[in-house]
């Protein structure tokens, strides 16, 4: 059933809005990616920023200041950004599942199933 009307909703019209569904969790997870890749470079170069003013091989600055904000700022957005991506990946994999068994519900015939035409056709 549709969400919107109580018109029963055709099995190839549910499959393709999956597919479309499908299509934007994939885009989503993969900015998932890029943002996670960037909180990891924030982290690691305040890390590096403060262990080289810790050694003494940078002053304590107001540069200090903006490494240990990297540090806890890299640290804030990978934690949302992972819980993001995981739901985002749990609601892709539903909805490949559900495109799945959708598909298999068809009972679509492969090509070997197809009838055969007679040699003289060809």
């Amino acid at each position: 059933m549709n969400d919107t009307t109580d018109i029963a909703e055709e099995p190839h019209d549910q499959i393709t809005r999956l597919e479309t569904r499908i299509e934007e969790l994939a885009d989503a997870v993969e900015r998932c990616r890029k943002i996670g890749l960037f909180a990891n470079v924030v982290l690691i170069g305040g890390l590096l920023w403060l262990v080289a003013g810790v050694l003494g091989y940078a002053s304590f600055t107001p540069a200090m200041f903006g490494a240990i904000t990297a540090v806890l700022g890299g640290l804030v957005l990978k934690g949302s950004n992972d819980s993001t991506m995981r739901q985002t990946q749990a609601a892709l994999e539903t909805a490949e599942a559900s495109r799945t068994e959708l598909i298999g519900a068809l009972n679509l015939r492969t090509v070997s199933d197809a009838p055969q035409t007679p040699r003289w056709l060809h």
